[in-house]
């Protein structure tokens, strides 16, 4: 786990390499070496999910981000397996409605912060309202400014919930992504999962990931920095993710309750 850990210190966000990071990294750890890695790093995890739903206090929100194929049905699926279901959800947010479009933007995350104890993920985030919205003409570049200052002072809100917040990217190339597609092709049970929008998202890879990287430059602070996993090999992917949960779950520092017994020992007698 300690080697997971010295490689995510390269996955916070720098504005000075910020997308332009090999998505393809692999640190020089085999299939193996990650799979079994994988297992150390789920076995502390199920531990400080335990000791979090124990507590009742705080909360963890992941908000998970990255482009179409990217793998963040996958690495939930493969990050979250075996932990205690009723300390964990995933909420997932597609394309708004019309409904949600009238609102502002952040009502639909707010609704499903977690409750004390709890572990959440969101699959896809708030941020989407800003740099999806502004690429599709949703919105103009002044109200792209105001949305900015509102996900910063919601980030805000959030510390002061005690809801502790983790920001992840899952970092891919256009050739990855691609390859991907074709494999959902291929592969008639992923048939579900091809849209008219992955073509349009394909096509423009290169303005998408250039839009977030200014999105990524403006978000990223030292209370609540973007960590850019690097996701063309899965196995690290999940490594890295797994891992950095760990890790923030680990510098909570929790420790069993140790409340006033209802009744002793003898009493059992």
């Amino acid at each position: 786990m300690r080697l997971a850990d010295t490689v995510l210190q390269e996955c916070f966000y720098q504005s000075s390499s910020g997308l332009s990071l090999d998505p393809g990294r692999d640190f020089g750890l085999t299939l193996h070496e990650c799979d079994a890695r994988l297992k150390a790093v789920r076995h502390a995890l199920d531990r400080q999910q335990q000791l979090l739903w124990a507590n009742n206090d705080p909360a963890i929100v992941i908000w998970l981000q990255g482009p179409d194929c990217a793998g963040k049905d996958g690495v939930i699926r493969n990050s979250l397996r075996g932990l205690n279901p009723q300390g964990v959800r995933v909420s997932d947010f597609q394309k708004p409605t019309d409904l949600q479009r009238r609102e502002n933007f952040l009502e639909r995350y707010r609704r499903e912060l977690p409750t004390p104890g709890m572990l959440t993920v969101f699959n896809r985030t708030p941020y989407e309202g800003l740099a999806s919205d502004l690429a599709d003409g949703y919105i103009d570049d002044n109200q792209a400014a105001g949305r900015l200052q509102q996900l910063l002072e919601f980030e805000a809100q959030l510390a002061e919930q005690n809801i502790h917040l983790i920001k992840v990217y899952l970092h891919i190339s256009k050739e990855q992504q691609k390859s991907r597609l074709q494999q959902r092709f291929v592969n008639p049970e992923k048939h579900w999962k091809i849209s008219a929008a992955d073509l349009t998202g394909h096509q423009h890879f290169d303005a998408i990931q250039s839009n977030w990287d200014q999105t990524f430059k403006q978000s990223s602070t030292t209370s609540h920095p973007w960590h850019i996993l690097p996701a063309n090999h899965k196995p690290l992917r999940n490594l890295l993710f797994c891992s950095l949960i760990a890790q923030k779950m680990e510098a909570l520092n929790l420790q069993w309750p140790q409340p006033k017994l209802p009744f002793t020992l003898e009493d059992l007698d």
